[in-house]
């Protein structure tokens, strides 16, 4: 690629990405590539991922299967490969990488982050960054162990995982085998091998989370205003922007997420979770991709972190974005997740009630199955407080009915 030289799609000039991923944050980094004529292929472990929808052509892969992995990649030979996923067989990253294609924001962010493990020793015991007090291990035995040193509550999860699945929140010694339990068959390292490994975290009764979206990009570091957010079982189930924090806590947020967004390094927009306890900042999480806690700025921001995700991959700068109705009467926004339960084909009902709220947006994800529970759509609002916007959002998600076929 050509720094600031863009093709055609379809032709020998065109410029391809291959999404690695391509669930509904992949769908909107997608829609946002379109918009400079860049050819999207779409990759994904099942058919009718969201993004396929918008992509130029897709592929339906075992991404975790080096081989299966190694043939797309030769296929398509793209100018730039972007993990949407953690479940990737990073070694061949690695491998893509040293023939020159760009991996973002690199492969080694992609490896360090797709465990807990990696990057929880990266940030703590590398950079010296604060963070809940921890111990590793893969054993029923080692959890009760951990447990006893940090003192309950305690958190418990797979060191390979996403969306909240296998953690726990124990609070007395009876919930533990349950919540090895839950690790054991809820980490993705179960379904290869029945092996897993489990961070056991001290319970932080924190203030608040945040999300503070860092972009690395040609010009430089931009980040966006915090963006608060309620998740429920580690899983995300609504944000707001701006987050309220007190004074002086803004530049240390953006000192421990510049500083392990730097350690990573590449180009790309990161979603850098922490917690905020008293005059505190403590890291938590950074995922190297756009968040979901960040599809509020579809209506937050006069570029969302879509649009500045593309514009870093691409390898073209990122300006500050500009948060869309600072002082007027609809200052704020937030989004709500909404989520379907059973099996089935999801069909969303009741997206006229939900658009007659007052600044409500819906985005319907157009996913083509659940199994168990899943988010199919998110529902987006403004007003001139934050409480304000998420109870719109709120109310919007509460009138969407889906319906399992």
């Amino acid at each position: 690629m050509i720094p600031g030289t863009l093709g055609t799609p379809g032709t020998p000039s065109g410029t391809r990405v291959l999404l690695l991923g391509s669930g509904e944050l992949g769908k909107e980094v997608a829609i946002e590539l379109a918009r400079f004529g860049v050819e999207v292929v779409a990759v994904d472990r099942y058919a009718g991922a969201p993004a396929m929808a918008v992509a130029s052509r897709a592929h339906v892969v075992d991404m975790l299967d080096p081989d299966a992995l190694r043939a797309v990649l030769a296929a398509e030979r793209p100018d730039v490969v972007v993990p949407e996923v953690e479940a990737i067989a990073t070694h061949v990253l690695a491998e893509v990488e040293a023939t020159g294609t760009r991996v973002v924001p690199t492969a080694r962010a992609a490896r360090l982050t797709m465990d807990r493990e990696g990057i929880r020793r990266l940030a703590a015991e590398e950079l010296g960054l604060p963070t809940s007090p921890y111990e590793f291990t893969d054993s029923l035995a080692g959890v009760r162990a951990a447990a006893e040193r940090l003192g309950l509550p305690v958190v418990v999860k797979p060191v390979m995982s996403s969306s909240g699945h296998g953690q726990s929140l124990v609070r007395t010694v009876d919930e533990l085998d349950a919540a090895w339990e839950t690790a054991r068959t809820g980490g993705r390292a179960a379904a290869r091998d029945g092996g897993v490994r489990v961070i056991v975290e001290g319970f932080v009764p924190f203030d608040s989370e945040i999300t503070l979206l860092t972009v690395r990009h040609a010009g430089g570091v931009t980040f966006c205003d915090p963006v608060g957010h309620v998740q429920v079982d580690g899983d995300y189930r609504e944000s707001w922007q701006p987050a309220a924090l007190p004074p002086g806590l803004v530049d240390e947020a953006r000192r421990v997420a510049a500083t392990i967004t730097e350690a990573l390094g590449g180009w790309g927009l990161f979603g850098v979770e922490l917690f905020v306890v008293g005059d505190r900042v403590l890291f938590s999480e950074v995922s190297p991709r756009p968040h979901d806690t960040g599809l509020v700025t579809l209506v937050s921001q006069d570029l969302s972190e879509f649009a500045l995700h593309a514009r870093a991959l691409l390898g073209l700068p990122a300006p500050d974005p500009l948060r869309l109705g600072a002082g007027s009467d609809q200052a704020a926004a937030a989004s709500c997740a909404v989520l379907a339960h059973g099996h089935g084909v999801p069909v969303v009902e009741g997206v006229d009630e939900a658009l007659a709220v007052p600044t409500v947006q819906v985005r319907v994800f157009g996913k083509p199955e659940v199994r168990g529970h899943r988010r199919v759509a998110v529902t987006l609002a403004r007003g001139a407080t934050v409480a304000e916007a998420r109870a719109r959002a709120c109310a919007a998600a509460a009138a969407l009915r889906v319906r399992l076929e």
